[in-house]
Order: structure tokens, then C-alpha cells, then sequence
């Protein structure tokens, strides 16, 4: 009966697990590089995008369906930090239109349960978008200085208290 909502809620599934796996290479390549603050939205993001994980096996498993856990696509190994904006905006805004077109499609099934799931996660991306559209915009603004900033309160904590870096 609800085959074709379970096929969607696994593709989602799919695209938050690649999710996942893309903000935390992101997370640990901008921890590497000092830079705390980016570091801490890939991985806040990486977290937020479990539970969407876990929402949708969960939906999954109430249709009894067979959750599938495979990424949709492989990690993208960048390093620059601009590149891996754009490439979570990217992500974000591709999210998002699925998303809408799954709530839609679920509505028309007569599954108003995974239409309001997938509504919901929609909105979760968007402002996920709206975070990374943010840093975008400061590096932008402020250049290398806005990464330097954050490598040098990070050598500041390094250093410990009553001394300078």
C-alpha cells in the first residue's frame, strides 16, 4: 500500500546518509585547519542530519518497509574552504527541492504521515542553507582573514590561560 512513500523516504535516506558523511569529512579537514567555528557547523549539521536519518528509518520501519543504508553518493575530498560551501549549499538546496517534490508526491498517495516528515525536513534544510549561505557570505566579505580569526582564537586556547600566543 505504501510502496512508493517507503521507495522516497529510502532515496531521502540515501541523501541525508551522504549528508552525513560529506559534513563530517568537511568537519575534520576544518578542524585540521583551525578553524573552530566552521568546524562546529559541519558538525552540528552532520548531527541534525542523523536524526533526519533516524526519522526516516523510523517512518520506513512503521510502512514496513526494508530500510536501506546506502549513501546516494560518494564524499567529495575537497579542502578549500569555499568549495566545501558551496558544495553544502549545494547539498542544502538539492535537499530541499527533493523534499518539497516527495511531500508532494506522498500527499497524492494519500500519505499525509511522510508528506508532514518530509515537509519538516524541508524546512531543517533550508535553514541549514541559510547557515552555510552565512559563512559564505563572510568569507566573501572579510577573505582570509575571516579563517585567520579562527585559527588564532583556537592557538589562543592552545596556549592556555596567562599566556600569549
Amino acid at each position: 500500500m505504501h510502496e512508493k512513500s517507503i521507495d522516497l523516504l529510502n532515496q531521502a535516506l540515501a541523501d541525508e546518509l551522504s549528508a552525513i558523511h560529506q559534513y563530517m569529512f568537511f568537519h575534520f579537514h576544518c578542524d585540521d585547519q583551525g578553524y573552530d567555528l566552521l568546524a562546529a557547523l559541519y558538525k552540528k549539521t552532520a548531527i541534525q542530519e542523523m536524526l533526519h536519518a533516524e526519522r526516516l528509518a523510523e517512518r520506513i520501519l512503521f510502512l514496513k518497509g526494508e530500510v536501506v543504508m546506502e549513501p546516494a553518493h560518494p564524499v567529495e575530498t575537497l579542502h578549500n574552504v569555499q568549495d566545501m560551501l558551496r558544495i553544502a549549499k549545494k547539498m542544502e538546496e538539492s535537499s530541499v527541492m527533493m523534499y518539497n517534490r516527495f511531500a508532494n508526491q506522498c500527499s497524492q498517495n494519500a500519505d499525509n504521515v511522510s508528506k508532514k516528515l518530509f515537509e519538516d525536513l524541508a524546512a531543517d534544510e533550508e535553514l541549514h542553507y541559510d547557515q552555510f549561505d552565512i559563512q559564505q557570505e563572510h568569507l566573501e566579505k572579510f577573505g582570509e582573514q575571516f579563517l585567520a580569526l579562527q585559527s588564532i582564537e583556537r592557538s589562543k586556547g592552545l596556549a592556555g590561560p596567562g599566556t600569549q600566543a
